[in-house]
């Protein structure tokens, strides 16, 4: 490969990675960022959500495991 061709391409894959770059950037310029009031709310009903589904899942755990508990005994 002559020293021309592996240059262009450099330079093709420059320019390609310049464009991704100002893309992101033009994209962030488009996102509608939450207001600290919102993102509070929001942060703490994902936590209750998970404290929640913890918690149905400890039960269930306990339960099924008294269940297979008192099968395999009988």
């Amino acid at each position: 490969m002559s020293e021309n061709a592996r240059t262009s391409r450099l330079a093709a894959l420059g320019n390609k990675i310049s464009r991704f770059f100002r893309d992101i950037k033009n994209e962030l310029k488009k996102v509608i960022w939450p207001t600290r009031e919102q993102l509070v709310k929001s942060t703490i009903s994902v936590l209750a959500i998970c404290f929640l589904i913890g918690v149905v899942i400890w039960i269930s755990d306990a339960i099924l495991g008294k269940l297979v508990e008192w099968t395999l005994t009988r």
